[in-house]
């Protein structure tokens, strides 16, 4: 069984490695996920909420590792609980991050920086080497809605280039786009876009398959201030309703 803990920052623990009381059997797996680095974004849908970006305090990562040594067979170690390798010495710290973990290492997922990758020319070709296939990208509808939700400006123009990159690298993007009351004619749009921009054929051609999907996300964190124009399921747009993530679940 896989238990996850997640904490925002590494200060909260003052360089104490009695930082809590565990009473679990050893013989559980543990994921450990550390924001220790912060994000670029303050997305508006983002369910962990607009933490602050904390340095982290010199050592606190195998502190924390330490701390839960005894309990668990195995850990998995993550430095990153919002934005991948956002921290200079990504490759380092992907290292580190491997090392620390106990009998097992940690995994890339389908998870990366659009931040990093449209900054950083070698970034890509980390991402290949460590054996990352595909990568997420998250819309919120056109330049202007996308740029608003994610918090910075660009951010629409650089998930963009973001796409471009990775297949140049042959990697697949992929698209999700989060739906609400506001956005839905928006995001109604982009299979579109994706269609002119032949995202289907273009993965096809690195033995990918592109993928592209739709949902309301959680109602935890920031997106819980978007309650109010939640969508209903007799919104949503028809065309959507093939890339809808568990259409057929929807109660309301």
């Amino acid at each position: 069984m896989w238990h996850s803990l997640l904490f925002g920052g590494c200060r909260y623990f003052n360089g104490s490695t009695n930082c809590m009381s565990i009473n679990i059997e050893k013989s559980r797996k543990l994921a450990l996920v550390v924001d220790m680095y912060g994000c670029p974004n303050r997305c508006r849908h983002c369910w962990l909420g607009r933490l602050p970006n904390i340095p982290p305090e010199n050592g606190a990562d195998e502190m924390l590792v330490n701390s839960f040594r005894p309990h668990f067979e195995q850990i998995e170690y993550y430095s990153w609980l919002r934005e991948p390798d956002f921290c200079g010495e990504y490759r380092a710290r992907w290292e580190r991050d491997k090392a620390l973990s106990v009998n097992c290492e940690p995994q890339r997922f389908e998870l990366a920086s659009f931040w990093r990758l449209v900054r950083d020319g070698e970034y890509a070709k980390f991402l290949r080497e460590v054996g990352v296939k595909a990568v997420q990208l998250t819309f919120f509808g056109g330049e202007e809605t996308t740029d608003r939700y994610i918090g910075r400006k660009g951010a629409y123009s650089e998930l963009l280039k973001a796409t471009e990159i990775l297949l140049q690298n042959g990697i697949a993007p992929r698209w999700q786009a989060f739906i609400n009351a506001e956005n839905k004619d928006e995001v109604a749009e982009l299979p579109k876009l994706a269609e002119k921009l032949k995202l289907a054929e273009r993965c096809r051609q690195i033995g990918q398959n592109f993928k592209f999907f739709v949902h309301a996300g959680s109602c935890d964190g920031e997106n819980r201030k978007l309650y109010p124009i939640r969508i209903i399921k007799s919104d949503i747009p028809q065309c959507l309703v093939p890339y809808y993530w568990q259409y057929e679940e929807l109660r309301t």
